[in-house]
């Protein structure tokens, strides 16, 4: 893991702790997630405070895909979910991101928000925390490892979660290079 040092800034709004997962697994995808992870400390008003090591992953849904690597980072942020939400579809869309109708589907690079403070959120384009984040272990590992005391918004304790998801053949890789 990770630690970025803090930037002092002025403070418009208070700091919201998001955390972003990401993945890939085309185009290179260790190096699709450190050009995320670098485009991450350009999100605006938002400071990067923790990117967890890189795991590799087998794919959901279909078979006939390559394996992901994915991660999860700690985001402090003055942006509004959805500000954050477009932040990060710009970067899918800058690393060649085309969204396609198939689901679970092979990509250059996916960025969710996992979570966004202790809020829940149900909107047409936003659902956090994010739909599945209680049976991904290609997200409960990378994210207890940068924040092992979290509890969600719904009070489950995320080491509680990593007793009931098995790791499937998740695998750590290296450390990131945030």
């Amino acid at each position: 893991m990770a630690q970025i040092p803090s930037q002092k800034r002025s403070k418009t709004r208070s700091e919201v702790r998001c955390y972003i997962g990401l993945g890939a697994n085309l185009a290179n995808p260790v190096q699709q997630l450190e050009l995320a992870i670098a485009a991450l400390h350009q999100v605006p008003l938002s400071r990067l405070v923790a990117v967890s090591s890189l795991y590799g992953s087998k794919p959901m849904g279909p078979q006939d895909q390559p394996d992901y690597v994915n991660a999860v980072a700690a985001l402090d942020t003055t942006l509004l979910p959805e500000q954050l939400l477009d932040a990060l579809q710009r970067i899918e869309q800058n690393q060649g991101r085309q969204r396609k109708a198939e689901r679970w589907g092979p990509r250059t690079l996916d960025l969710d928000i996992l979570l966004y403070g202790e809020q829940i959120i149900n909107t047409e384009r936003l659902t956090v925390p994010h739909y599945g984040l209680k049976q991904r272990e290609f997200v409960l590992y990378p994210l207890a490892e940068i924040a092992a005391e979290l509890q969600l918004p719904d009070g489950t304790v995320l080491s509680s979660l990593l007793e009931q998801v098995a790791l499937n053949g998740l695998q750590k890789l290296h450390s990131s290079c945030s």
